[in-house]
């Protein structure tokens, strides 16, 4: 095994050279703008049709960003190795005792994204290792349905992205762009809006609103006229989005500016899920299937009076009626650690299936 890039992260194997008893595990790593954050799970001895509970979670690490359109290639990569072994070191284990590793990592957007972050795990780890490259809402669906791969999951914090699976493998995605080509109805999109709406209001091309002092005060700013400043000093997504509980509390308190912004971000975000649908027949031929449709991200958490989550569904319900609303219990990197250990039973269901194909038979 190499020690990659950053050599000294991997020291801790030569004090710890066996796993903690001997045990198999898994990592599961969900890798996003914001953190990315690794759980290491003991390989669960129940059956591929049951999920152990309690989840064998023995270690949990935590990092920055993980998006190398962030960031770039090698600290992106870098964030991911130290993360491993973190969450490795934390468990009393090493790398010889893994047994598969899943990384639903954002911007994976492309099978040469998947191809380019599996070429750099093989030299990582071990042979016999699994490894499994995905999107990061593949995790965040995958913490749903408990590791398998089927329904929607519709993501809505910074950024948003609408992810969809088939049992029979296929998959479809909508937005998830960023903010330039369509994260509509995201933290950002719903913060911009009501940036834009100040602007507007204070030049005399808009209504009045209350977003002014609201937002004005937050950021300690006299005039909207200082908001340009504030905006392109730091244009970063996650700073920008941070002002939508402003909007929502502006809404609940009858601002019919920003009761408009939301009212289109439920808009956005219901036509993401339901072209995954639609591509992918979820809700079968009468449109009225059931399927799993998981529910991630800060935007979508209840608010007093504006729940944006719950107006998505009501509002994917009026054509989806089969649609099955899930709050997961755990966290993505967990969903990720699920998937790792599905992805690695049917790998091993496959192997050995080959191997009674290819027998040869004896006399």
């Amino acid at each position: 095994m190499k020690r990659y890039r950053n050599g000294e992260v991997w020291d801790f194997e030569h004090e710890n050279p066996l796993s903690r008893d001997g045990s198999d595990v898994i990592l599961g790593l969900d890798g996003g703008t914001t953190s990315t954050v690794c759980i290491c799970m003991a390989m669960p001895a129940a059956s591929r049709d049951g999920v152990p509970d309690p989840l064998p979670v023995l270690a949990r690490a935590v990092a920055g960003c993980s998006n190398h359109n962030s960031v770039g290639e090698i600290a992106a990569r870098e964030t991911l190795e130290q993360v491993m072994a973190d969450a490795l070191s934390k468990s009393g284990s090493n790398r010889a005792a893994v047994r598969a590793v899943c990384l639903a990592v954002s911007g994976v957007n492309h099978p040469t994204d998947q191809q380019r972050i599996l070429d750099w795990l093989k030299d990582m780890f071990p042979s016999h290792v699994k490894l499994f490259v995905q999107n990061d809402a593949v995790a965040a669906l995958a913490s749903g349905t408990l590791g398998r791969l089927h329904g929607c999951v519709l993501i809505a914090g910074t950024g948003t992205i609408a992810y969809g699976f088939t049992e029979d493998g296929r998959e479809a995605r909508a937005a998830g762009a960023g903010p330039v080509l369509g994260d509509w109805g995201s933290g950002y999109g719903i913060a911009s809006q009501a940036l834009t709406a100040v602007v507007r209001a204070h030049d005399g091309r808009g209504p009045q609103t209350m977003l002014t002092h609201s937002i004005l005060r937050r950021l300690s700013l006299p005039s909207p006229d200082e908001l340009i400043g504030w905006t392109y000093a730091d244009p970063s997504w996650a700073r920008i989005a941070a002002l939508v509980p402003i909007v929502v509390s502006c809404a609940e308190a009858g601002d019919q500016v920003a009761n408009k912004i939301l009212q289109d971000s439920v808009k956005e975000l219901a036509a993401s899920v339901k072209a995954v649908v639609q591509r992918l027949s979820l809700s079968g031929e009468d449109g009225r299937g059931r399927f799993p449709l998981v529910m991630v991200g800060g935007v979508l958490e209840a608010n007093k009076r504006w729940d944006i989550g719950k107006e998505v569904v009501n509002c994917i319900l009026k054509d989806y009626p089969g649609a099955h609303p899930i709050r997961p219990k755990v966290e993505p990197a967990v969903g990720a650690a699920l998937l790792a250990w599905n992805f690695y039973l049917r790998e091993s269901e496959n192997h050995f299936d080959n191997i009674r194909i290819h027998r040869i038979p004896t006399a």
